[in-house]
C-alpha cells in the first residue's frame, strides 16, 4: 500500500496555493456583487441586493471559512491547541455565515412571493449546513468538552474528518447549483461567475489535499 509520503509534495505548498484561490474568490464575489449587482442590504426596494447578501455570506462566509478551517491543522504554525482553537474559530464563524446565508435565502424568497425548496440548490445548500453545523456540534462535544472519553475521540476522528471533507464538497456542489441559477449570459458578469466556479473547484481540490497530505 502507498504510503502519503508517495505524494511527493506537502500540505504546505498545496495550502499556500490554496490559500491564494481564496483570495481570489473573494475578490470575484465582491467586484461581481459589488460593481455589477448594485452591492449588499437586509432591507431595500431592490431585492436583488438581500440575494447578494446570500451569495456571499455563503461563498465566502460559509465555504471560504470552512474550508481554511479544515486546513487550519497544516498550516497554522504552532502547537496542536493552538490550531485546534483557530480550527474551532473558523469553523463557528462558517456556521454563523451558514445560518445567516440561508436566513437571507428565505427572506428574499419571502419578500419576492416566491416558493421555498423547489431547487436542487436549495435542497443541496439546506442539507450542507445543517450536515456541517451537525458536525460541529459533534465536533465540539467530542474533542472540546473536557470530560470527553479518550477512547470515544479516537474512534471518531476518522469519521470526524471523512464526515468534514464530505460536507465540504456538499456546499461546493450547492454553490456551483446557486451560481448556476444566477447565471444570464456570457457576458462581463457571466466570466466572473463561470470563473468564481472554477476557483471554487480548484479550492475544494486544494482543501482536499491539504488534508490528507503530510504537513512536510
Amino acid at each position: 500500500m502507498a504510503k502519503s509520503g508517495s505524494y511527493q509534495m506537502s500540505a504546505g505548498a498545496v495550502s499556500m496555493i490554496t490559500h491564494l484561490v481564496a483570495v481570489s474568490i473573494i475578490t470575484l464575489v465582491l467586484v461581481w456583487l459589488l460593481h455589477f449587482e448594485d452591492g449588499f442590504a437586509f432591507k431595500s426596494l431592490n431585492k436583488l441586493k438581500i440575494l447578494n447578501v446570500h451569495t456571499f455570506l455563503m461563498v465566502v462566509g460559509f465555504i471560504v471559512m470552512a474550508g481554511e478551517g479544515v486546513m487550519a491543522y497544516k498550516t497554522v504554525p504552532g502547537k496542536r491547541r493552538v490550531q485546534k482553537a483557530i480550527h474551532l474559530t473558523l469553523h463557528t464563524i462558517a456556521v454563523v455565515g451558514g445560518v445567516l446565508g440561508v436566513y437571507t435565502a428565505f427572506k428574499f424568497k419571502h419578500e419576492i412571493g416566491s416558493k421555498d425548496m423547489i431547487t436542487l440548490h436549495s435542497w443541496l445548500g439546506i442539507s450542507a449546513i445543517s450536515l456541517f453545523a451537525l458536525q460541529w456540534l459533534l465536533g465540539v462535544f467530542s474533542f472540546v468538552y473536557p470530560r470527553a472519553e479518550m477512547s470515544r475521540r479516537g474512534s471518531y476522528l476518522p469519521w470526524h474528518v471523512f464526515g468534514g471533507i464530505f460536507i465540504f464538497m456538499l456546499a461546493i456542489s450547492a454553490a456551483l447549483t446557486g451560481l448556476i441559477q444566477r447565471f444570464s449570459s456570457l457576458n462581463q458578469q457571466g466570466l466572473i461567475i463561470n470563473f468564481t466556479g472554477i476557483l471554487l473547484v480548484l479550492f475544494a481540490v486544494g482543501v482536499s489535499l491539504t488534508a490528507v497530505l503530510p504537513r512536510r
